[in-house]
C-alpha cells in the first residue's frame, strides 16, 4: 500500500475514533495482505503532525496514544461553543491532585499531614468520578487506608506523556500571580502548612521549618496552575461539587 494511502487511513481513524490511538491500534486497521509495517505508522504519524504545523489543530501524543486537538491559543474562541461556564477548580482540590501525583501512591492521611486540614470525601469522590486517581491498594497499617495513584486518564487530560513531563518542584511559581482568573473558590483549607518534598517514592515528612507559607502554598498548588489553565476552556463538563468548609 502507498505511504499517502497509510496516511489519509490514519488521519481519517484520528478523527472518527472518538478517543486516542496508539501505534499497535493504528496498525491493526489494515489485513496482513497489505503488509503495512510499524515504520509505516511511525512515518505516517510524523508526516500527519508536520501538516498540522501552522493550523489550529495539532497531533499530540498523551499517555494512551494521538489525538487531534485544537491548540491552546484559540482556546478563548473554541470556548464558545458551549454555553456552560469554564469549569472552576478549588485551589484544595488542585493541592490533593497534586499531592497525589507527586507523593503517589498516597493516603487520605498522608494529604492531610502536609496540607495541615482534612481532605474533604467529596474531593475525593470527584477525583475518583473524573477518573485522575484510583485506590492502587491499601496501606499495611491498622484501617488499612486506601492508597491513591494518579491515572492515564489524568495523564490525557494534562495533555502529558508520563509523570516524567511533570513540572519539577524547582520550576513552581506562585498560583495567584499565574492565574489570577481562575478565581479559586476559597476555603478555610486554602493555606497547606507542611511543604512536600520532591521525591515521590518516600514517606512524607514536614516541610523546612524556615519556609514560608507562601512557599509552602507555591510547592503544593502551583504545579498544576499552568496545566489546568491550558485544559480549563477546552473541558468544560467537570463538575466540581466541592465545598471545603
Amino acid at each position: 500500500m502507498k505511504q499517502e494511502k497509510i496516511i489519509r487511513i490514519i488521519e481519517a481513524a484520528l478523527l472518527s475514533a472518538g478517543s486516542t490511538l496508539n501505534k499497535d491500534r493504528m496498525i491493526e486497521l489494515f489485513g496482513e495482505d497489505e503488509k503495512v509495517k510499524p515504520a509505516d505508522i511511525k512515518k505516517a504519524v510524523e508526516s500527519l503532525q508536520k501538516e498540522a504545523e501552522g493550523r489550529g489543530i495539532e497531533l499530540v501524543e498523551v499517555s494512551t496514544g494521538y489525538r487531534y486537538q485544537a491548540r491552546q491559543e484559540y482556546a478563548e474562541w473554541i470556548a464558545r461553543l458551549w454555553e456552560e461556564r469554564p469549569a472552576r477548580y478549588s485551589r484544595a482540590l488542585l493541592e490533593t491532585l497534586s499531592l497525589i501525583a507527586y507523593r503517589q501512591p498516597a493516603t487520605r492521611s498522608d494529604i492531610e499531614q502536609v496540607r495541615g486540614v482534612s481532605v474533604s470525601s467529596s474531593i475525593v469522590k470527584t477525583l475518583l468520578e473524573r477518573e485522575w486517581v484510583r485506590v492502587v491498594g491499601h496501606r499495611d497499617v491498622p484501617g488499612k487506608p486506601a492508597l491513591y495513584a494518579t491515572t492515564k486518564q489524568f495523564l490525557d487530560y494534562f495533555g502529558l506523556k508520563s509523570l516524567e513531563e511533570l513540572p519539577s518542584l524547582a520550576e513552581i511559581q506562585d498560583l495567584d500571580n499565574l492565574n489570577p482568573e481562575l478565581k479559586f473558590d476559597q476555603d478555610a483549607s486554602d493555606v497547606p502548612q507542611e511543604a512536600v518534598s520532591e521525591t515521590n517514592t518516600q514517606p512524607i515528612l514536614n516541610g523546612d521549618e524556615d519556609a514560608s507559607d507562601s512557599q509552602m502554598e507555591d510547592e503544593l498548588a502551583g504545579e498544576f496552575s499552568e496545566v489546568a489553565e491550558e485544559q480549563q476552556d477546552l473541558e468544560e463538563e467537570i463538575a466540581l461539587r466541592t465545598n471545603d468548609d
